[in-house]
Formats: structure tokens, C-alpha cells, sequence
């Protein structure tokens, strides 16, 4: 994947402001907001594992736990009718919706051959 760096489970998203001439980001799928700059790719990459290492430290002096970058649920938004048939098609098979859909999501991705 481009444009993510990653560390001790984080992902952060990288992006550059040519204006200001600096690279910018921040920690990615939690809910507080932990940004990160340098001036360069190594100070990028350096300010990033400093932000997820200060938000790590200030969880546990807070007492505040500590969220990781993806927690295995989003929401997905479909038609009604799709909706409908996929949960039919689920109480067919004898699982539930989340059931039906992992698997769905994990067959076109072995299908897709993508893997990490």
C-alpha cells in the first residue's frame, strides 16, 4: 500500500504540502486525533513512530485504553434489497450476517489474490 507508514500495529497516512514543503500525517482507524510532520522522509518516519509512542505512553498515564489502528468492524452502506438478500441468503446457509459477510469478504479477496 502506498502512502502509509506503519508501526508497532499503526498505520498512518502520509501526505506532502508543497506550499509549506512538508510531509504530514496522522495515526489512522482510531478516534483521537495524533498527527506527525517532518521536513523529510526520515524526519516523517521519525515523527510518526514518536506520535504513536507518546499516544501509547499518555493512554496508559490517563488510564485510557489504548485503541489500535483497525478494530475489525466498519460500516458498510447498501441498497435495501441487497440488504434483504444477503440476509436471506445468510438464514439459508445456517450463519449470521457478519458470518456471510467475512466470508464473502475473505473469498474475493483469495479470488483477487491480495494479500496484507
Amino acid at each position: 500500500m502506498k502512502d502509509v507508514l506503519t508501526y508497532k500495529e499503526y498505520m498512518g497516512s502520509v501526505h506532502f504540502n508543497a506550499e509549506d514543503e512538508v510531509f504530514y500525517g496522522k495515526i489512522e482507524g482510531i478516534e483521537d486525533l495524533v498527527s506527525f510532520e517532518g521536513k523529510s522522509v526520515d524526519e516523517l518516519k521519525e515523527a510518526f513512530e514518536a506520535a504513536v509512542d507518546d499516544y501509547m505512553d499518555i493512554c496508559k498515564r490517563t488510564n485510557k485504553d489504548i485503541e489500535k489502528s483497525y478494530k475489525g468492524n466498519f460500516n458498510v452502506r447498501i441498497p435495501p434489497e441487497l440488504h434483504r438478500r444477503i440476509k436471506r441468503t445468510a438464514v439459508r446457509m445456517g450463519i449470521s450476517l457478519n458470518q456471510f459477510m467475512q466470508k464473502a469478504v475473505e473469498d474475493e479477496l483469495t479470488k483477487e489474490n491480495i494479500s496484507n
